[in-house]
């Protein structure tokens, strides 16, 4: 069962953030932070909406969907920017289920499409990706810390 965070679920997420940035090797990884932080899609939708997932009641998921802008297009479109599922609930269809749950969701919310980007070294999740009606971008994404 894939659901929005609210006040009343949030603590159950939080947990699986931790495990989302230690996966991908965040340092000095900041529960206090984390809580400022995604509480922002709790309290409002304005900058995108967080979701649960559950498997026999017990949180081992979750994504965030940022919304965002093309220029080119002129619309809005959303970004999915996490998606995670605890290691031992992988290849069973919920990364799967995620996914489609966010391309509802961005249709839902009247986004001209749904885009996100992995980590090269992610095959799991290229694997996911690339078994999707979707298609690789032919963009270069850049990052310089500031």
């Amino acid at each position: 069962m894939i659901e929005k965070v609210t006040n009343d679920n949030f603590d159950e997420i939080l947990p699986l953030i931790r495990e989302y940035q230690t996966f991908y090797q965040v340092k000095d990884i900041d529960d206090e932070k984390n809580r400022r932080y995604f509480s922002q899609f709790v309290s409002s939708n304005e900058n995108g909406v967080l979701h649960i997932l559950r498997h026999k009641e017990k949180a081992i998921g979750f994504t965030t969907i940022y919304n965002s802008f093309s220029s080119s297009r002129a619309e809005t479109v959303a970004v999915l920017n996490d998606l995670y599922v605890q290691p031992q609930y992988r290849g069973e269809g919920f990364g799967k289920m995620l996914v489609n749950h966010a391309i509802d969701e961005a249709k839902n919310r009247g986004y001209s499409r749904l885009q996100w980007l992995t980590s090269q070294d992610n095959n799991v999740a290229q694997k996911l990706y690339d078994g999707l009606d979707a298609s690789k971008s032919a963009w270069f994404f850049y990052t310089k810390e500031t």
